[in-house]
C-alpha cells in the first residue's frame, strides 16, 4: 500500500468515526434522552437516574472517541481546518464535563432527593453545545470525505 491508498484510507476512517461519534450524540442526547421522560411508567427520579448513568456512559465513550478522532486526523497531514474544528470540539467536551455535567449532577441529585432546584438555563446550553458538537463533527467527516475521493482542497 503506497501513501496516497493509507491517506486515503485514513481520511476514510476520519469520515467513519466522527459520523459514528455524531451518531452516537444524535441517539443519545436527542432521542434517547428527551424519549424517556415520556414513558409514563417511569417517575421523573427513574428518568433522571438513568440519564445520569447514560451521561457518564457517553462521557467515556467520547473520550475515547476523541483520542481515536484525534489521532487518526493528525495520521492524514491534517489541514488547518480539521485541527480548528477538533479544537473546538475538544473546548465543548471540556467545558460540559468539567463544569456543566458536575452541576447538572448536583440537581438531578437534588432532584432526585425530592427537593426544589431554581430554574437553569444550563440544561439549554448544553443541548446547544451538544447539537454543535454534532455539526462540528458532521462537517469534520464531509472534509474527511471529501479528501478520501479526491474532493478536498489544499488547506495546511
Amino acid at each position: 500500500m503506497n501513501g496516497t491508498d493509507r491517506d486515503r484510507r485514513a481520511r476514510q476512517a476520519v469520515t467513519l468515526l466522527a459520523w459514528l461519534w455524531a451518531g452516537l450524540v444524535l441517539g443519545v442526547s436527542f432521542v434517547a434522552t428527551p424519549v424517556k421522560f415520556l414513558a409514563p411508567s417511569l417517575s421523573l427520579a427513574d428518568a433522571l437516574a438513568v440519564g445520569r448513568v447514560t451521561f457518564e456512559a457517553l462521557k467515556w465513550i467520547e473520550c475515547v472517541a476523541v483520542v481515536a478522532l484525534a489521532a487518526t486526523v493528525w495520521i492524514t497531514t491534517p489541514r488547518r481546518r480539521e485541527l480548528a474544528l477538533l479544537g473546538v470540539i475538544v473546548l465543548i467536551l471540556l467545558c460540559q464535563y468539567a463544569w456543566m455535567l458536575p452541576i447538572l449532577d448536583a440537581r438531578v441529585q437534588t432532584i432526585i432527593d425530592g427537593e426544589d432546584v431554581p430554574a437553569s438555563s444550563l440544561h439549554w446550553i448544553y443541548t446547544v453545545l451538544e447539537f454543535l458538537k454534532v455539526v462540528l463533527l458532521v462537517v469534520i467527516g464531509l472534509t474527511g470525505y471529501g479528501q478520501a475521493v479526491g474532493l478536498g482542497g489544499r488547506d495546511r
